[in-house]
């Protein structure tokens, strides 16, 4: 592979001179695995922390919030300011900016003395997270850009984002049951420290040759986007609606509106005057979603994440809950299903030679339709068999749909942009990931509600605010359950599952008709774009 990796004016390049061996490419797509994992684990592991933490910090609910929340917050509202700052300075030296700070806050941030010091570690890890994903992904797309092996790697770039996810919860778990919940953070030191040692080396630096001068109102702009529409989000799936959420939403889109009308003024004006030249570059370019292949396949990476999540939700509530099984047994028992969505993802590698890559995506998409049509049409009351296969078909869909939308992302937008729409997809990640949880949440929710029937008895023989916490969420009912005699205890997990068990069928229900109408988008838009030779 030449070090350049396209020619012609408007290319991206890479450090350095003369060509690169194979086995240099695929060394550095090992070290960028590093940093995937590192993410991939922390975003699942703190969770199982959580408890350890509020014993070990005394931290009130609010504080385990933010301790959860900040985190995506700041992730969320600086991905695409880092995505484009890495075309700017440079992919590598930001990945390794990234990997330094992540490793430092993560090690000082294990020794959290209070919940405010944990809070504002989880921030920080935000911050330097954000430069990670959209790094490795965009630095993937120029030392591969031959488009088989490009594929196979962003294919096993998934797998491991994946494979990362699913030890999250074994791993934290085992974790702060042998040494402490700091375990989890401190871990990121020795992860990073290869990367580090050996990225210089092996992996190529790359960059818009010609990226303007960054524009900070862009910035801010970007942040007040997606910090109040990603806060507002996890609030509804929280909470439910509420005046506050839906005004924090409503004015993210605002600024929403603001924003891509100030990058089209900036795209503008730079094609006016030529690029560079200390002119202000877009922050965003927004002619990127004018290519058909591009926004199919953002839609597509959001709507994947946007089933998973969905359908993780209710699934862990019905292991834990129901089932009766440990955070970490109901962990392992979604392994197999985690290990399909990486083995698709790397089998439609030499399909997608064979067969469109717009009729995989679909393909795809219509497995997780499947997925939800097993949990809206089947019987749930006889153990978790049927949920455990529904996840297996999902996850095969997910596997496969992600992965070809990522190649479609990265394939679809030009080399010198590698950045930005690697830190687009990430951002549709995290989008895809919250809209799944409230929406789906929402409507789970609101439909236990709508359906419990207590027994007779249950108020004389409890508190005021466990039979209200039993109205309002399946864990409530759990805990009034156990509060109770025998008998009438049986009666109201019965009445908990049945409610809950209709609200699973409503949602999978409306999620099962959304995924089929994102196969069908797929294929029709995609259906041109040509078998990989």
């Amino acid at each position: 592979m030449n070090n350049t990796s396209m020619t012609g004016a408007g290319t991206s390049t890479l450090a350095g001179t003369g060509r690169r061996a194979p086995w240099r490419d695929w060394m550095a797509l090992s070290l960028l695995m590093f940093p995937v994992l590192l993410v991939a684990v922390d975003n699942t592991a703190l969770t199982f922390a959580l408890p350890a933490i509020a014993r070990g910090l005394d931290a009130s609910g609010v504080q385990l919030l933010w301790i959860v929340d900040a985190y995506p917050l700041v992730l969320a509202g600086l991905l695409v300011a880092m995505g484009s700052l890495g075309d700017r300075i440079g992919r590598r030296r930001l990945l390794f900016i990234g990997s330094t700070g992540f490793a430092a806050v993560s090690a000082v941030t294990a020794f959290a003395p209070s919940a405010e010091w944990l809070i504002a570690g989880r921030a920080g890890l935000g911050f330097f997270g954000a430069m990670l994903m959209p790094s490795t992904l965009s630095l993937i797309r120029n030392i591969f850009p031959e488009p088989n092996r490009r594929r196979l790697a962003v294919a096993i770039w998934a797998a491991g984002f994946s494979g990362g996810a699913a030890l999250g919860p074994i791993f934290g778990g085992w974790l702060v049951e042998h040494f402490w919940w700091g375990a989890i953070l401190l871990v990121a030191v020795p992860i990073i420290l290869p990367l580090l040692a050996l990225g210089p080396i092996l992996i190529p630096e790359s960059r818009d040759p010609n990226p303007g001068r960054v524009d900070v109102p862009s910035i801010v702009l970007s942040l007040l986007v997606m910090v109040p529409v990603v806060y507002g989000i996890k609030e509804l799936a929280t909470h439910g609606p509420a005046p506050a959420p839906l005004a924090l939403i409503g004015f993210g889109l605002l600024m929403a509106y603001v924003f891509i009308r100030r990058q089209r003024a900036l795209l503008r004006g730079g094609q006016e005057r030529g690029a560079g030249g200390g002119t202000a570059a877009p922050l965003l370019d927004v002619s990127l979603f004018g290519n058909r292949v591009f926004s199919t396949a953002i839609t597509a990476n959001v709507l994947a994440l946007f089933s998973y999540n969905g359908f993780i939700l209710f699934l862990a509530q019905h292991l834990q809950l129901l089932e009766g099984q440990s955070p970490s047994e109901s962990g392992v028992a979604m392994v197999p299903a985690l290990i399909a969505t990486v083995a698709a993802g790397l089998l439609v590698v030499p399909l997608v030679r064979k067969v469109r890559p717009g009729f995989v995506v679909a393909g795809g998409l219509l497995l997780s339709a499947v997925g939800y049509f097993l949990v809206a049409f089947g019987d749930h009351s006889g153990g978790p068999g049927i949920l455990l296969a529904a996840l297996l078909v999902l996850c095969l869909g997910v596997g496969a749909a992600e992965t070809i939308s990522n190649d479609l992302i990265l394939g679809a937008a030009p080399a010198e942009k590698s950045g930005a729409a690697a830190a687009i997809s990430e951002t549709g990640y995290e989008v895809g990931s919250l809209l799944g949880t409230a929406i789906l949440g929402s409507i789970l929710t609101a439909s236990y509600q709508g359906n419990l029937r207590l027994p007779g008895g249950v108020a004389e023989a409890a508190t005021a605010d466990g039979v209200t916490q039993a109205g309002e969420t399946l864990a409530g009912a759990v805990e009034l359950a156990q509060a109770l005699p025998g008998p009438l205890a049986e009666a109201v997990m019965a009445a908990a599952r049945a409610a809950f068990d209709s609200g699973v069928h409503v949602t999978a229900a409306i999620a099962l008709v959304l995924m089929a109408g994102a196969s069908v988008l797929a294929a029709v838009v995609l259906r041109k774009v040509p078998t990989a030779k």
